[in-house]
Formats: structure tokens, C-alpha cells, sequence
């Protein structure tokens, strides 16, 4: 991934110069670097767009070179005369976020540095639902990523888990119905066993860190749309008019499809999850090791017509949750994370065909339903870049630490 993290907390731009209030005006500068998208910014572009003074923005860059949030880019002539330009832009040293992630066949961790480039990212195959097994596993690969991200000079501020169910406090998986967990507190789990002691960990929804990173790697692409996600269970994650939803379930999986239909692992009947899930789709066809949807297209593309039923069915019964999505909350753009990403050109069509159908908009307002960028890796690379722009949205926070 070789986008930058641009998107940064809403702040106001006016400056205020009184001593009591450096802060702000580091986080006004800051901010001016950090949504430049790697673009080097002057010294004097800086004191242009801030409305701060000359010396005050040379204070302000002093420090953000000493704690590693920014660095000089080589100086660049902008004629044939004159002194070189000098721009500035975020460090690819320094603080740096960790994620994790749990697959139906890999677990996964990756660290992002300040650029939003992924650093490191690396994969352990399970096999097992147990949660000490899997949190084990998960706690071994944050520690081997944290050396790794030591020896290019980065510093973890924190990890995030992408958990695949509901999480109470940031901590608790309170239900991940596919998995079988119920009230597995993952975020103390990993936290005593992560070194450095004491390093911050959060869980979070894992649909709705997928679409934090197809987010933030589309840029300005994106302001209006959901990511469908399909891994262990179905989610959604949603941004509005380019503010990413929060306090939403985004369990999509378990909306009824189907009144008539199967039980859920959830306890209901009818669910999403028994008609587009990978296991539904695979059936008994699944093989221990390969990772489903590779196993899916594979056998697509061999011509299996059970597998070939079983993704028509899905894309339908997907069409039908994501139209009454549709229809209660805007969106122009349908993206199909995860491992839909890799079977998006067997799920379009039924998709399309059922918001053609159960949308009212569509006639005068298309939505275009297509692969999202990142696939498998966008829930791991969104909990690390959730992390990591902690940092962005308060530098004054690294500085506090940079300097005890």
C-alpha cells in the first residue's frame, strides 16, 4: 500500500498565537504536512496557509523534525536563480501503528508507518476457533512484528485487532457467531503478553476497519459508500459524505433473507451468513489449508455447477440485504471487500439484478457495485492505520512522549 493516511481529525483553521495555545497551532501546522498526501510543503507555504508568523513556523517544524513526525525532502529549484525550496513531509521513521486479524484460514499482522505504507505484513495459517490458541498466535506474530518494525526504526504506538463480531469497550468480542466466541475479552488477552509492557491495544469491528483502509486508499475518490466484507462472518462498513459511520452494528450477515430459512450460528434463521458465507458457498468442498475463496473460484472456473449455484444464490441474497442498506442510507458506491473482492465477478450480476429491483433510486441514481482495492488485507491494514493515525490526529501527544 503506498498511499498516504490523509484523512485527519476536523479542526479549525484559524491560527492563535498566545503561548497557552502552542499546541494548537503545532496541530494546525502538522495538519497542513499531513493532508498534503506526500507532497513536500515550504516553510513558507506553511506560514501562507496557517496565517502563522515566520518564526513561530520555524519553532513548530524544529520540533516536529526532533520527534520524528516529519522530515526535510531534497531541496528542489523552481528556477535558475535563486535559493532551493526546501519542502517538508511526514517520516516513514517513527511512530508506526500495529494490526491484527483473524481469517478463516491465516491469521495476519501489519505495521503502517505515519505515510500510511504498510511496512510489514505477515501471515500464520490456523486451523483451530479456540480463542487462547488464536490469541496466542496473534500475541507470537505482534511481537515478531514489533522487532521487525524496531529495525527500520519505527516505534508501535499500539495495536488494533480486527475482530470479526461485535466488541464492547474496545476490548470484548461479545459475539463472533462463526467463530463460536462469546464474551472473549481479546484486547486484555493481548495486552499481557505484547512487549513492550504496557503498549495500548484496542478491538474493533473488523467490516468497519476494512473500509477505514479501502478509505483511505481510494483518496478523495470515495465520500459515499459501503464496504461489504466477507471473511468469517458478512459485515459493512459505511462512510457518509466522507465521515466514517460510527455506533452502527454493520453485522449484515445476520439481516433475514429468507423468512422460511436455515438456522444461524447466531440463533435466528434465514441470515445472510447461511446464503453468501464462504462456508455456505463452499459446502463440503472446502480444503484444509487453501483459503476459501481461492478454493471458490477455482472451482468456478473448472465449471463445478453446484459451486456455480451456490455463488448466483449469494449474489442474490446479497442484493437483497445491501437494497434495503440502499434504500434507508445513501450510498452511490457498493464495494466488495475481503474475500468478496476475489470473487466479485461471480457475485455482480445476481447483486445488480436485486438493486435494479429493490432500490428506489437506482432509475435516476445508479449505484456502482464493484471490487474493493485492498481485498483480504484491508481489515489488517485499517487496524493498523487506525492506530497509527492516533498519532496524526495528536501529535502533541508523541511529543509529550518523545520528550519524558
Amino acid at each position: 500500500m503506498s498511499r498516504p493516511v490523509h484523512r485527519v481529525a476536523p479542526n479549525t483553521d484559524t491560527p492563535i498565537r498566545q503561548d497557552s495555545l502552542r499546541a494548537h497551532n503545532l496541530d494546525l501546522t502538522f495538519r497542513q504536512i499531513a493532508g498534503a498526501r506526500g507532497t513536500p510543503v515550504s516553510r513558507s507555504e506553511l506560514a501562507t496557509t496557517t496565517g502563522l508568523t515566520r518564526p513561530t513556523i520555524s519553532r513548530i517544524i524544529d520540533e516536529l523534525l526532533a520527534a520524528e513526525l516529519i522530515v526535510e525532502a531534497e531541496p528542489t529549484r523552481s528556477g535558475n536563480s535563486g535559493r532551493p525550496r526546501v519542502g517538508l513531509t511526514l517520516a516513514r521513521t517513527g511512530p508506526a501503528g500495529l494490526g491484527l486479524d483473524i481469517r478463516a484460514d491465516v491469521l495476519s499482522a501489519c505495521v503502517v508507518d505515519l505515510t500510511g505504507t504498510v511496512r510489514h505484513l505477515d501471515f500464520l495459517p490456523h486451523d483451530g476457533l479456540d480463542p487462547d490458541e488464536v490469541l496466542h498466535g496473534l500475541t507470537t506474530m505482534a511481537n515478531r512484528a514489533v522487532q521487525a518494525a524496531a529495525a527500520e526504526r519505527l516505534t508501535v504506538v499500539g495495536a488494533t485487532l480486527a475482530a470479526p463480531g461485535p466488541v464492547q469497550n474496545n476490548s470484548v468480542v461479545r459475539f463472533a457467531p462463526t467463530l463460536g466466541w462469546r464474551d472473549v475479552d481479546a484486547g486484555a488477552a493481548l495486552s499481557g503478553g505484547l512487549q513492550p509492557a504496557g503498549l495500548p491495544v484496542r478491538v474493533d469491528n473488523d467490516a468497519r476497519l476494512a473500509a477505514l483502509a479501502e478509505w483511505y486508499a481510494a483518496g478523495q475518490e470515495l465520500n459515499n459508500f459501503v464496504c461489504v466484507s466477507g471473511e468469517f462472518d458478512i459485515g459493512a462498513g459505511l462512510v457518509l459524505d466522507g465521515v466514517q459511520l460510527r455506533g452502527w452494528a454493520g453485522e449484515v450477515g445476520h439481516v433475514m433473507v429468507d423468512n422460511d430459512g436455515a438456522p444461524c450460528a447466531c440463533g435466528a434463521t434465514g441470515c445472510l451468513q447461511r446464503y453468501a458465507g464462504l462456508q455456505a458457498i463452499l459446502g463440503t468442498a472446502a480444503e484444509p489449508g487453501i483459503a476459501p475463496a481461492v478454493t471458490i473460484d477455482a472451482l468456478t472456473s473448472a465449471g463445478n455447477p453446484r459451486i456455480a449455484t451456490a455463488l448466483d444464490e449469494a449474489g442474490t441474497a446479497l442484493g437483497v440485504a445491501i437494497a434495503g442498506l440502499i434504500n434507508l442510507v445513501r450510498v452511490d458506491t457498493v464495494l466488495l471487500g475481503g474475500s468478496y473482492s476475489l470473487l466479485a465477478s461471480w457475485l455482480i450480476d445476481g447483486i445488480n439484478r436485486e438493486l435494479h429491483r429493490r432500490v428506489l433510486t437506482t432509475a435516476w441514481s445508479p449505484v456502482e457495485v464493484r471490487p474493493a482495492t485492498l481485498g483480504p488485507d484491508a481489515a489488517v491494514i485499517g487496524a493498523a492505520l487506525s492506530t497509527v493515525d492516533l498519532v496524526r490526529r495528536d501529535p502533541n501527544g508523541w511529543l509529550a512522549g518523545a520528550q519524558n
